[in-house]
């Protein structure tokens, strides 16, 4: 008993030590900070301030399916002007010293006030943006007052800028120009101000010599964004630019400021979440002299993902290249049409492919409907995008080469059509393989719509009419099927419904189902791929593969993978093996034979025999022509190898009058894919000469 009773107050005596113990050392601390230090401390936290700094995010790279580069980031250098060690009265001194350093090495720096001397006044430069600048400037953000004269916005931001004692007019205008922008662009004790961007080494080096002692001009080593080749997939890739201030008003809630980049359109804007990355945070404390008293890193900047595409470089640039080479051929032989026809005096003397300028291919890979290559001509060099005469071009040329031909033109598809009215037909037991319908060569059921027959075919079965277009016999199954059903079935197979490609794309256009008016004799000009049906190539290659793959579309896509940084890990991953099923029309796997063999004669026997039929894989193919205003739109649809697919490809030539043009494209693209020739050994082809 007498021994427990000595535990129990040994263990009392020890608590109570323990407690003295930490109270004696709390005070001790307490005496250190209000005694010892008390008035360090009290001073430091009267007169101190700290800010926070905000670093540069840098954006993620795209990479094609194979890991080729297309853009990434590469060293460069920026000058930048930080307000957390430049007090307000030296920033003007300050930014003449950089203007002066930068005009002596003729080196550029962000210059937009749209004002110069010119030796006794201040007058508006010419720029294209002059007027949107002088209105920012009279808004009520700076100056207040409109119709303001060069002088007047002088004046007014001499004021605005206490720079009423720099008395050289040239270093005004400049110290202003500077001044104004790094207002507009939000400069501020969280805000970096970019002085001048990608400036050369040897800039930096003096830059660096002859800013020693002037606080707050910093030197940044930055990621440049580097477009690897700019007319690959210029209309996929897209850009970057600065926030505009719509932008900024929807996305300052997500953590963009003013003076942050975003993708504009393709593959920038599409996976703009993934590219981003985070910034990184820095606390600057600072005492009342202005001094830096700490700095520490409160946020750790995290680099943007890198994005890789299913886009097959060599396959891309094949495509490019034949698309545009046969475009030209089509419009040379057009005109050499022409000449030889006036020269004859014959009939027709125009409309003959002479108009042809522009059209677009496309391949997907049908194991997961990911694109292999998207062409579309007339192209151009984004990289040059934001080059101002460039820029210009671009804008005003007639043939719009930044219009995404692939993606968003939607064109009249023609014969391509039938074997969609064939499928339907075929499921809705409205005919059989063996149904004969006679071909007298005009179809005049509807006498308002009239169809046109290439030939005058007799009687004719599926097959014979498919291999050789026989629009008699399409029209009278059209109408037999009714535009209703046929449209449904279209719908199942991509068309006139967006693909659910990444990037943007026309739904093109469904006869009868988007049409404003309808007309029950419409339904036979549908059923040849006229009338209101228009669709863009990338749902044609959807089409003709969705019926390679047993009626079942996938998820059409180009983007294979989003990595880390790094390349290391997987954050999304688009699995070829497991492919994302769309739809299923749920065709039967007779029909499907009938009308794959039906393509299939197409090329062995019918109106793609003379050129496709030469081709050393087997393919099914369908070729069209379509009415329009013009020269004849002509499209090639196909897939192979006919066996075992693995492909399918859609070529339209706007205007291309002839569908020989169409086939070479298509036969380049399928040289790359299958047998891994270059541009340079498809230009070798045999059957180009």
């Amino acid at each position: 008993m007498e021994e427990k009773k000595s535990k129990s107050v040994v263990r009392v005596i020890v608590c109570i030590a323990l407690v003295l113990l930490i109270f004696t050392l709390f005070v001790i601390r307490l005496y250190d900070w209000q005694i010892v230090h008390g008035e360090e401390y009290r001073e430091l936290n009267r007169e101190s301030t700290a800010f926070t700094e905000t670093s540069t995010a840098t954006r993620g790279e795209i990479l094609d399916v194979d890991g080729n580069e297309l853009v990434v980031n590469e060293t460069a250098y920026e000058i930048a002007l930080n307000k957390i060690y430049i007090s307000e009265k030296d920033l003007n001194n300050v930014v003449l010293k950089l203007v002066t350093i930068f005009n002596t090495c003729s080196c550029p720096y962000y210059d937009v006030l749209p004002i110069r001397y010119d030796g006794e006044n201040y007058v508006f430069t010419d720029d294209r943006d002059t007027n949107s600048e002088i209105a920012f400037i009279e808004s009520e953000a700076i100056l207040k007052r409109t119709g303001l004269s060069a002088d007047e916005i002088i004046e007014g931001l001499k004021k605005r800028y206490n720079a009423e004692s720099i008395t050289d007019p040239i270093d005004l205008k400049n110290i202003l120009s500077v001044r104004y922008n790094m207002e507009k662009k939000g400069y501020s004790y969280s805000q970096v101000y970019v002085f001048a961007s990608n400036v050369p080494d040897d800039i930096v080096a003096v830059v660096a010599e002859r800013t020693q002692t002037i606080h707050g001009v910093e030197i940044r080593t930055i990621n440049n964004r580097v477009i690897k080749n700019g007319t690959l997939i210029p209309h996929l890739l897209g850009v970057v630019g600065a926030l505009n201030e719509e932008e900024y008003e929807e996305k300052k809630d997500e953590g963009y400021s003013l003076d942050d980049e975003i993708g504009k359109f393709g593959i920038e804007s599409a996976m703009e979440k993934y590219l981003r990355g985070k910034a990184g945070e820095k606390t600057v404390i600072k005492d009342a002299d202005g001094n830096v008293v700490s700095e520490k890193e409160t946020v750790k900047a995290q680099p943007g993902n890198t994005v890789y595409l299913t886009i097959n470089k060599n396959v891309q640039e094949v495509a490019n290249w034949t698309l545009a080479s046969n475009i030209e051929k089509a419009r040379k032989y057009g005109e050499e049409v022409v000449e030889h026809r006036k020269n004859s005096n014959e009939k027709q003397k125009t409309l003959l492919g002479e108009d042809c300028y522009a059209g677009g291919a496309v391949m997907i890979d049908l194991r997961d409907f990911s694109i292999i290559a998207a062409a579309t001509a007339p192209s151009y060099d984004i990289s040059k995008f934001y080059d101002e005469e460039y820029s210009e071009w671009l804008y005003s040329d007639e043939h719009t080469p930044m219009f995404n031909r692939a993606f968003d033109g939607a064109f009249s598809p023609g014969s391509s059509f039938k074997p969609c009215v064939a499928l339907a037909a075929l499921e809705e037991g409205v005919i059989t393989d063996e149904t004969e319908i006679t071909c007298t060569g005009t179809y005049d059921y509807y006498k308002n719509d009239v169809v046109k027959c290439m030939g005058t075919h007799g009687p004719v079965k599926l097959n014979y009419a498919m291999q050789r277009s026989c629009n008699y016999y399409f029209a009278e199954v059209g109408r037999r099927t009714g535009i209703t059903t046929m449209y449904l079935y279209a719908e199942k197979f991509g068309l006139g419904v967006k693909t659910g490609v990444e990037v943007g794309e026309s739904p093109g256009v469904l006869a009868g189902r988007d049409s404003t008016t309808w007309y029950e004799g419409n339904t036979v000009q549908a059923a040849i791929g006229q009338s209101d049906n228009t669709f863009t190539p990338l749902q044609l290659a959807t089409y003709v593969a969705t019926i390679a793959t047993n009626g079942v579309r996938y998820q059409t896509h180009m983007v294979r993978k989003v990595t880390d940084y790094e390349r290391e890990n997987d954050i999304l991953y688009n699995d070829p093996k497991k492919p994302t099923v769309v739809s299923d029309a749920g065709l039967s796997f007779d029909n499907l034979h009938i009308v794959s063999e039906a393509m299939r004669a197409v090329v062995t026997e019918g109106t793609a025999s003379t050129y496709a039929g030469k081709y050393p894989i087997h393919m099914a193919a369908k070729t069209g022509t379509a009415e329009n205003a013009g020269s004849d739109h002509t499209t090639f649809i196909c897939y192979a190898p006919y066996e075992s697919p693995e492909i399918a490809v859609a070529v339209v030539l706007e205007h291309g009058a002839r569908s020989w043009f169409s086939q070479y494209v298509a036969m380049d693209m399928m040289d790359a894919y299958f047998y891994g020739k270059t541009v340079d050994e498809v230009k070798k082809h045999p059957w180009k000469s």
